[in-house]
């Protein structure tokens, strides 16, 4: 039967009904959840200790043939899949999975009217600096920034089939060709592109259709609904129990426990994007001074032979051009 997407309504968050999967909470998701916050503050930070963890959480498993990364491979486009043929249903498997950041939904996915357009995926709470990470197992095919959109952001293609989208990120940590598995960190979070504040951009694509995120996720208990996803053309936009009011209660302890650090959004006369260097301040980092100055921080690495993980001496002169 056939679904019509439900119309925006005021309120910020809108549920737009069930799919005809059963819903099921898999009970050896519960042990995961420790994994999945992500390490917030200097954007140095050491991912050594945590992806030690997954690696040893997860089965191992040998990478996959690869051919399954050919279909629009080189392609710069966010959606390669322009005139493919697309099959009317298919289950995807997605019980190998991470959550992206423990971040609760500030913007659901659908229709805005404000825009008059799409909005392809959720808005997901982060503070600029935190880590982002795979949601499942695959190959990084985008790094790219766009500036009256998603600006930095990274696309990965999925041994699942999915492909998923990450934006307005401060910073890579992953390149073109990375082979990453699902809780492996992949970026930092940030507030470039078309943003009005730091949050994450995160999108869940099936050959080129973009999946309502809240179908696969239960971003209010960091998991997933089910181990399978039964992709639909009718019904890809819908979310499935998705509860405002969840979400809502999830907000208020993640905040508890995360609180919002002091932000101030640069302009042309706060910050030196016009500098050519930058001398280092206590309490800098390379995320800092990347999003201060329009620029990346392994943009920065690359000009001063670091390392992301390098440590920054006060009164340092980086260069930044």
């Amino acid at each position: 039967m056939k679904i019509s997407l439900t119309a925006a309504a005021a309120a910020i968050f809108i549920s737009f009904g069930v799919t005809a999967q059963n819903y099921q909470l898999p009970d050896r998701h519960a042990s995961q959840h420790g994994a999945l916050l992500a390490n917030q503050g200097n954007a140095g930070i050491s991912v050594e200790n945590t992806t030690k963890y997954l690696e040893e959480l997860f089965n191992e498993e040998e990478e996959p043939e690869f051919d399954i990364y050919t279909e629009g491979w080189d392609s710069k486009l966010v959606n390669c899949y322009a005139g493919v043929a697309v099959p009317q249903s298919a289950t995807i498997d997605v019980s190998k999975f991470s959550m992206p950041h423990p971040g609760y939904i500030t913007s659901p996915y659908g229709y805005r009217r404000r825009f008059r357009r799409m909005h392809k995926g959720v808005d997901l709470k982060v503070n600029i600096g935190d880590t982002i990470r795979a949601a499942f197992d695959g190959r990084v095919r985008i790094t790219n920034f766009e500036r009256r959109g998603y600006g930095n952001y990274v696309v990965v293609r999925h041994t699942n089939d999915l492909e998923t989208v990450y934006g307005h990120l401060s910073a890579f940590l992953v390149e073109p060709g990375t082979y990453v598995k699902a809780g492996d960190p992949i970026a930092l979070g940030g507030n470039t592109g078309r943003s009005t504040g730091p949050h994450l951009h995160f999108e869940t694509r099936y050959m080129g259709y973009a999946i309502n995120p809240s179908a696969i996720f239960d971003f209010a208990n960091q998991t997933t609904h089910t181990d399978t996803y039964t992709f639909d053309k009718d019904t890809y936009q819908n979310a499935r129990n998705y509860s405002p009011s969840a979400n809502s209660e999830y907000a208020k302890q993640y905040l508890k426990d995360n609180p919002v650090k002091p932000y101030v959004r640069q302009t042309a006369s706060s910050g030196s994007r016009g500098a050519s260097t930058y001398r280092v301040r206590k309490g800098d980092s390379l995320s800092k001074i990347a999003s201060r100055n329009g620029t990346t921080v392994a943009r920065l690495c690359k000009l001063n032979g670091l390392k992301t993980t390098s440590k920054l001496q006060v009164g340092q002169r980086l260069k930044l051009r």
